[in-house]
């Protein structure tokens, strides 16, 4: 099996592709950074699951008021306060990850990472239209993913190791990543993630994918999940594994 992993740029010189094997050894059998979007199709369509750190989807909310908003149709809202403005601002999964980590992730409707999203949209419509899989919940050959919140998840740094001084975090997690999955071959790929966050970050989002596949990571709970459909779910490692923002 084979497992991809992209960590989505607005801008194709700054997205990472990565796909590993699953087996022993666990090799990283390819990395690359500037991707153009039939690199991401034809990555996704030969990998058997991959791992997609972009937001899937927007929130319930944020999609009903521009929809209510462009026919003249919105009703007055009681208040437009924060808790208001946070509930078209946040996602389920986005709720969830902070409750779990202390992590807030980027609005996908307030913040930059629209764009990415944006750039997402118009390949998930591409992949569809070559009848790949995609549900935005994980059950077909993507699942969403946070790098940063991941390897919190597994008690590693992350925060702080995007910035490009940062080269002596980034090999410190590349190191433990290492101690943490023993079979993990760079196979000549452990200096551009030295060098770049951005293939630091495709190769964590692989080991996601995998994971999911394996079922070692946790899904959405059945009550929400009509609303991760439209929305995507953030996959991060299981329970057991223990998360803190602190990290």
């Amino acid at each position: 099996m084979v497992f991809g992993g992209i960590d989505l740029a607005a801008d194709p010189r700054r997205t990472g592709i990565a796909q590993i094997s699953n087996g022993t050894p666990i090799v990283v059998e390819m990395l690359v950074v500037g991707a153009e979007d039939a690199d991401i199709a034809a990555t996704i369509a030969s990998s058997n699951k991959s791992g997609i750190d972009v937001p899937l989807g927007w929130p319930d909310p944020f999609v009903a008021l521009l929809a209510d908003h462009a026919a003249h149709a919105l009703a007055p809202p009681r208040s437009t306060g924060p808790d208001w403005r946070r509930s078209m601002a946040m996602r389920t999964t986005d709720v969830m990850v902070h409750q779990r980590t202390g992590r807030v992730p980027l609005s996908v409707s307030t913040d930059r990472i629209a764009y990415p999203a944006l750039r997402w949209a118009g390949i998930e419509a591409r992949l569809r239209a070559e009848g790949i899989d995609v549900p935005r919940d994980g059950s077909g050959r993507i699942c969403e993913v946070y790098p940063a919140a991941a390897l919190s998840c597994w008690g590693l740094p992350s925060r702080g190791y995007k910035r490009r001084e940062q080269s002596g975090q980034r090999t410190e997690i590349i190191d433990r990543l290492s101690y943490l999955f023993p079979d993990l071959d760079w196979n000549g790929h452990r200096n551009l993630c030295i060098d770049d966050d951005n293939a630091l970050d495709a190769v964590v989002s692989a080991l996601m994918a995998r994971l999911v596949a394996d079922r070692q990571a946790e899904p959405p709970p059945e009550a929400m999940r009509d609303v991760v459909s439209r929305e995507g779910w953030i996959w991060l490692p299981q329970q057991n594994n223990g998360c803190s923002d602190e990290r």
